[in-house]
């Protein structure tokens, strides 16, 4: 009897759990993300660009410091005027001839300000072209009547004459005059904003920068720029600084206050349409220099010679197009510009 129980349980009892099995609903399990939906790819924000000095390319302290007003000083270049001082902390250098061969130059501080810097001499004709491209204050001592007059014009300068504003400058030792006018670049900045009313802060287009050195290119390894027989200008590559360091005559050229030897990032070359303006009251020539409008150029950076055409509005520094189009960006740091006539020719190796 035992017997016939256990075999009918075992008959009965699966079936009974398969008929309970067919009347109830196994509930399914559900498994929650812990990302959040998303309707499109993550993407990572890129880093901020730090600030950067309009005028070299290099890492600016903040945005504030970007806008401090440019300073353009005329400087003299006549052998008695060498060494300069403070020439060295110009952000860009125009070199210019002028009556007698002999070069001036425009130099642009902003991202340093030295306290000693000169010769400061009278403005020449290409200055009304190269001062507004930067929107700058400009120092200078004097100039000629009709020049004077240009520089008057409040919509287009911001003029800092040392004949009006002599506050900023003084008579240096160790040279006679003319060669000893000195300045201060933080006083020219006071006389200007504070006494004269000009703008303290401003935005202002720089040059176009790219750190990777240029693809194509002629090797140049030195350059030499004849602005006249009393003056030659060369410029020595140097891989390892990856700059140019500058000789006038066969000789190192050095700053009178630092003793180092000049150094560019880009040495530019652009030739420019020249001509005789008129002759000056002491029996020499006024040069008229067109630095607006369009012109060649040669872009020497990273020991390589890029060819190609330069051009401005007026408003901003010159923009640089390789010949097949495209625009040639500089190496970050200090540029040069050479500025020679249309018929004439430089050399490099």
């Amino acid at each position: 009897m035992k017997t016939f129980r256990r075999a009918l349980a075992s008959i009965l009892l699966p079936a009974l759990a398969l008929s309970a099995l067919s009347g109830c609903t196994v509930p399914k399990k559900t498994i929650e993300s812990v990302w959040p939906k998303a309707s499109a790819e993550r993407t990572v924000p890129k880093p901020a660009e730090p600030p950067r000095w309009p005028l070299t390319g290099l890492e600016a302290p903040d945005e504030a410091s970007t806008k401090v007003r440019i300073v353009s000083v005329k400087i003299e270049n006549s052998p008695a005027a060498r060494p300069q001082s403070g020439l060295d902390q110009a952000d860009v250098v125009y070199e210019t001839v002028t009556e007698g061969g002999i070069t001036r130059f425009n130099a642009m501080f902003q991202s340093k300000s030295p306290e000693l810097v000169g010769p400061v001499r009278s403005a020449r004709l290409s200055d009304t072209d190269i001062v507004p491209q930067y929107h700058a204050l400009f120092a200078h001592c004097g100039g000629d009547s009709s020049l004077r007059a240009q520089l008057a014009d409040r919509k287009k300068f911001d003029d800092v004459d040392q004949f009006f504003n002599p506050a900023a400058y003084w008579r240096g030792g160790g040279r006679s005059a003319p060669h000893n006018l000195m300045t201060d670049i933080n006083k020219v900045r006071k006389q200007g904003i504070d006494a004269r009313g000009y703008e303290g802060a401003l935005s202002v287009t720089g040059l176009a920068f790219r750190k990777a050195p240029p693809s194509v290119g002629d090797t140049a390894s030195v350059v030499t720029v004849p602005f006249s027989d009393a003056n030659i200008a060369s410029w020595a590559y140097d891989a390892t600084e990856r700059t140019y360091a500058r000789s006038i005559n066969g000789k190192a050229h050095k700053d009178r206050e630092s003793g180092k030897q000049y150094k560019a990032s880009n040495v530019v070359v652009l030739w420019a349409k020249t001509s005789v303006a008129k002759k000056t009251k002491f029996g020499g020539n006024w040069i008229e220099i067109v630095l607006n409008g369009n012109g060649r150029c040669a872009v020497f950076r990273d020991g390589l010679r890029i060819s190609g055409t330069w051009s401005t509005s007026g408003s901003a520094p010159p923009v640089f197009k390789a010949e097949d189009g495209s625009q040639i960006r500089l190496t970050p740091g200090v540029t040069w510009f050479q500025v020679i006539s249309t018929s004439q020719n430089i050399s490099f190796k």
